[in-house]
């Protein structure tokens, strides 16, 4: 069963033009980019408004930087994948 979706996504894959996957990724790359500014921006402010907090905001704003860069770093594998065919 799995081997039948597989075969129908290379299929699928090898259909899409290489300069649509790059807009893909690039429109898929502006939330990433939105949601790293938000976190920054929270840590800024958490930090202004409490300075003794400013490790604890730091760390949790870290975690979430990497899981969103993250999903920037899967849709740019997704676009090598997408063009590759």
């Amino acid at each position: 069963m799995s081997n039948i979706v597989l075969a129908q996504a290379a299929e699928a894959a090898g259909s899409i033009n290489p300069g649509l996957a790059a807009i893909g990724y690039g429109l898929g790359a502006v939330g990433p980019g939105i949601g790293v500014g938000l976190i920054w921006a929270a840590v800024i402010n958490g930090t202004a408004r409490q300075p003794e907090a400013q490790g604890q905001l730091q760390g949790i704003a870290w975690i979430s930087f990497v899981l969103v860069e993250v999903l920037a770093l899967i849709g740019l594998v997704v676009y090598f994948i997408a063009s590759a065919a």
